[in-house]
């Protein structure tokens, strides 16, 4: 409790008071906090609401895994008791979320939650896989060069056709739907990473937006199969099928590494060292928004703050490290308090 209290001073008043918000929602008062957002970022904001739950004497707040893109849907609707009050993102807020937000008379305050990486894994009984970010764009992208530089759509069906020393099996991958923050970063580091430059690609598309657009569209022929923003199912279905592929979170790895593998990314394996250390080359920081108009008007809000941004939380020996989140530096916390300090 101590360190809720302390870093209450973080977070002081803002100039739009509660008795106004009060005046204004008194109608629909609700005396929980609600989160929205990232399957990801669910299961370490789940563990410390319960934690805040536990130890203090506020409910605990309900969190709900709608996905990154449809959790700033609903958390940029609007000011109030019928709108949620934080929302997980695997990803930054983008341009056009912060206007909707903006439009909609909301504040947005960012909380950097630690880093996790993105791993590709299959069953424990399927082939272990060492694939490079080139081969995997092989394998998803809607567009692929052919040995006449020309561009068209993909006709891999086998990894190994990709490469010859890849496994002699069907090309099949279960991940995350636009929706997901997931998916987004995945697009980001690896498939633009991989393109973008891409001479073929930069022959045919010189505007620089439009083929920033055609190297994230990744191929409907079956071969990548949406799973749905719940990354617990992908894990289910890699158990009934040990050569294909699934895509998620680092921590889902760790919580059932007796089941699945993760696959290497151009010989580096996702683990706490190689993704803070930047050798494991798919790695995100994760995040949590709130609404600074709801500071004074949801029981609760500025003490569920502290406690997210307390070392106990997020630090080197914070408890979210047993879930599997690669914590903060003491330094990036303390940039933290900085920034709510002058921002607040």
């Amino acid at each position: 409790m101590l360190k809720i209290f302390f870093l209450l001073s973080l977070l002081p008043n803002l100039a739009f008071g509660a008795t106004s918000l009060n005046n204004l929602f008194k109608s629909s008062h609700r005396s929980h906090i609600q989160i929205v957002g990232s399957s990801t970022v669910y299961p370490f904001v789940a563990t410390i609401s319960e934690t805040f739950g536990r130890e203090t004497k506020f409910k605990t707040p309900i969190v709900e895994a709608t996905g990154t893109g449809g959790g700033f849907k609903l958390f940029c609707s609007g000011v109030g008791y019928g709108f949620p009050d934080f929302v997980n993102a695997s990803r930054k807020i983008k341009d056009s979320e912060k206007e909707k937000c903006t439009k909609n008379g909301i504040n947005v305050g960012e909380i950097k939650l630690g880093y996790d990486g993105i791993v590709l894994a299959n069953s424990l009984s399927g082939q272990k896989y060492n694939l490079t970010k080139e081969q995997i764009f092989l394998a998803l992208s809607e567009k692929i060069p052919n040995n006449k530089n020309q561009l068209v759509s993909n006709f891999y069906k086998n990894w190994h056709e990709i490469d010859k020393n890849l496994p002699n099996v069907k090309i099949a991958i279960y991940g995350p739907p636009s929706t997901s923050g997931t998916r987004d970063a995945f697009v980001e580091l690896v498939m633009l990473d991989v393109c973008v430059k891409n001479p073929i690609f930069i022959k045919n598309y010189s505007d620089e937006k439009i083929r920033h657009k055609k190297c994230q569209i990744i191929r409907s022929d079956g071969v990548f199969i949406e799973a749905g923003e719940n990354d617990n199912l992908i894990v289910q279905k890699l158990k009934n099928d040990k050569d294909a592929l699934g895509i998620f979170g680092f921590s889902f790895l760790q919580e059932n590494q007796n089941s699945i593998q993760s696959s290497l990314i151009n010989n580096s394996m996702p683990s706490l060292e190689s993704i803070v250390s930047g050798a494991y080359k798919i790695s995100r920081p994760l995040y949590i928004y709130y609404k600074k108009e709801h500071l004074n008007l949801i029981e609760g809000m500025k003490e569920f703050i502290a406690e997210i941004v307390s070392k106990n939380t997020l630090g080197n020996e914070g408890y979210l490290l047993q879930n599997g989140l690669i914590p903060l530096s003491n330094q990036e916390i303390e940039k933290i308090e900085v920034g709510l300090r002058r921002n607040l």
